[in-house]
């Protein structure tokens, strides 16, 4: 058995979990991004008392790495950090976009003339960029997360050959030049479920990370300090 901590600030919607292999059993929700950081502690307090387990009792803390929210990774990550630090547990960490892609695989079949599928999951980096990464149907990854300027003829090659499903936030601005008939937009919100799957998974392979050496994955230099 395995008791996780779950700890997504890395976009707009920040999701606190606590999930018993794999299955979420509290969660608390923020939508108000400039409040994560004041979000988080009584979050964590809440659904642990909640759910009748005290932090001593998790066997691993999680967090989404990034990309996303410069301040929001920063926030999660030294929450995050600190906890694992102070209560001895493993660091879990995970990409934003990882997840978004393993969501729209698990809630969509989509196939088209037999070609494959691919899975492309953007958050909106401003303006006309984007933080994206390209992953197929086994969820192994065909484009590295990198920061996208968005313009029509970006994934022309890749459409030709797969449908591709566009998701995250990021996907709207990419919509508005697209019309290709094998690319599908998908509507995903930041969700619990699937990152305790991923993290519950991570956890079986021993999969931890180095607590002292960690840092958000912020892909790109940081100018903003807005986002």
């Amino acid at each position: 058995m395995s008791l996780l901590l779950n700890i997504d600030t890395a976009v707009d919607k920040a999701i606190i979990s606590i999930a018993k292999d794999g299955e979420i059993l509290q969660e608390a929700v923020n939508n108000e991004q400039k409040d994560h950081g004041a979000f988080l502690q009584p979050a964590i307090q809440s659904i642990l008392k909640k759910a009748g387990i005290h932090l001593r009792e998790l066997d691993a803390i999680a967090v989404v790495a990034g990309p996303g929210s410069y301040t929001g990774l920063r926030v999660g990550m030294a929450t995050t950090k600190g906890l694992c630090y102070a209560l001895n547990k493993p660091l879990i960490t995970i990409s934003s976009l990882h997840v978004l892609a393993w969501q729209a695989i698990q809630q969509l079949s989509v196939t088209k003339n037999d070609i494959p599928t691919l899975y492309c999951p953007m958050i909106d980096a401003r303006r006309m960029e984007v933080f994206t990464a390209v992953y197929n149907e086994h969820l192994k990854t065909i484009l590295e997360p990198c920061a996208l300027i968005v313009e029509k003829n970006i994934f022309a090659n890749q459409l030709l050959k797969s449908e591709m499903v566009f998701l995250g936030n990021g996907a709207v601005k990419w919509q508005q030049l697209c019309n290709h008939e094998n690319a599908t937009f998908f509507k995903a919100e930041t969700n619990a479920l699937y990152m305790s799957e991923l993290t519950y998974s991570k956890y079986l392979q021993k999969t931890f990370a180095n607590i002292a050496y960690t840092e958000p994955m912020y892909v790109k230099e940081f100018y903003n300090n807005s986002f």
